[in-house]
């Protein structure tokens, strides 16, 4: 809840209620933790998004000088990094990994990005563009059923990204990721007609079997960041540029070579730009603006749901329980999991 009474979702947090909204209920209303097998990866792309932010946020725009800054801070912020390893042999390949990882964006985005930071600094000097989690949100109001069920009109949605940057008369907002996995098949489509749409609207659709939280979850969050990347656009006044929204995967061990006789490492980064799966072209092409009704009505109909405090996850149950309770940690407290399994049938 904001200070003015309006309440505030994260974009991560509606692809929590989208995989379950009781699981949505146990990490984000209780507050309870869950195992997570996925920490020390976290942990590691922590390090790396932070030595890049605070690379780009130093003003070197030079290639040596940038990288020199960043790689200075991942070795600092190495040497408090205290994770247990199971030997000094992996603690060096895990460092030797996101070493090669950091040359990788440097040689590729490095300098482009940080000279694309600097542009905006110098046009606008009281802009803030880089993080990590440089804050960024979309006001959205209610649906009429879901004021109906709170006392609230309109709510805000939180969807950092770790630096913004200019790219000609585009505005950038780029967010390090560890995988885009997570992404499916968005990562092989570059607009929203056909398969994307499809794969959307049967996901809400209870006469059908798709069931693609991670996908829906990302359309919303694209969908959040744009706006949010307009208003800031408004906001200090950039003009009338466009707005997109790039993933970069930190930790892709698909984009990984380990030559383990030299002991060496050889990364790539491929980066994903969400826009065109989210734009809608065809009312972008009659009104010229970046938006999706689709998406962005069932972004607010979601949404409504979670201030509403409406978890009882029943009318997809079925889905939710097929491939959702798997992999969730909190099936051992939740009573609609355990009540399916002890249930008879007949």
């Amino acid at each position: 809840m904001t200070d003015d009474g309006v309440p505030t979702l994260s974009a991560d947090g509606l692809e929590t209620y989208l995989h379950c909204p009781r699981r949505y209920e146990f990490a984000h209303v209780h507050d309870l933790e869950r195992g997570d097998d996925e920490r020390s990866t976290r942990d590691r792309v922590d390090l790396l998004r932070t030595a890049l932010c605070d690379a780009l946020r130093s003003g070197e725009t030079d290639a040596e000088e940038l990288g020199a800054a960043a790689s200075n801070r991942l070795s600092e912020l190495w040497r408090g990094h205290d994770e247990r390893f199971h030997s000094r042999a992996q603690r060096r390949h895990e460092r030797t990994v996101l070493e090669a990882t950091l040359e990788a964006y440097l040689e590729r985005f490095g300098v482009e990005h940080a000279a694309g930071i600097d542009r905006l600094e110098a046009s606008t000097p009281d802009g803030e563009f880089v993080g990590p989690d440089r804050p960024l949100a979309s006001t959205r109001p209610l649906s009429d059923s879901a004021e109906a069920r709170t006392s609230a009109t309109q709510l805000r949605i939180d969807a950092p990204v770790d630096y913004v940057y200019g790219d000609g008369a585009a505005l950038v907002g780029v967010r390090f990721v560890q995988t885009l996995a997570p992404l499916g098949f968005l990562r092989y489509r570059s607009e929203w007609e056909g398969d994307v749409a499809s794969l959307f609207v049967d996901h809400f659709d209870p006469g059908t079997e798709t069931f693609e939280p991670r996908v829906v979850g990302a359309l919303f969050e694209t969908a959040v960041v744009l706006d949010g990347l307009r208003n800031l656009r408004d906001d200090l006044e950039l003009g009338d540029r466009t707005c997109r929204y790039v993933q970069l995967p930190l930790a892709d061990r698909s984009g990984t070579a380990v030559n383990w006789v030299q002991d060496t490492v050889e990364a790539s980064i491929e980066p994903i730009d969400l826009t065109d799966v989210y734009v809608d072209h065809h009312t972008y092409g009659m009104t010229h603006e970046h938006r999706n009704e689709t998406v962005d009505s069932r972004l607010v109909d979601v949404a409504g749901d979670v201030v509403a405090e409406s978890f009882d996850p029943s009318a997809q149950w079925e889905e939710i329980e097929t491939h959702a309770c798997s992999d969730c940690g909190y099936t051992v407290c939740c009573q609609d999991h355990l009540a399916a399994e002890v249930r008879f049938d007949g």
